[in-house]
């Protein structure tokens, strides 16, 4: 019988690109806020999108925010 050799995956740390380029995050950028979107409408993790968790809160409530203001879409069909 073979034996199943396990490989140990190593995966890169996601930095912020808020941090990292100095960025504000703002409910009238939506060409900045949409990169965040899923092609439903729903807001992407911070898993998946690598902004820490301070950025993410804000872009989260920035993104609500120009929601209710039509600027951005709640969900795409």
């Amino acid at each position: 019988m073979a034996k199943k050799r396990r490989v140990k995956q190593v995966r890169f740390k996601k930095e912020c690109i808020f941090c990292k380029k100095n960025l504000e995050i703002d409910y009238k950028n939506v060409d900045l806020l949409s990169r965040f979107l899923s092609s439903k409408g729903k807001i992407i993790s911070r898993r998946i999108s690598g902004t820490c968790a301070k950025h993410q809160r804000k872009l989260a409530r920035e993104i609500k925010r120009a929601r209710f203001l039509a600027l951005l879409p709640y969900l795409v069909k």
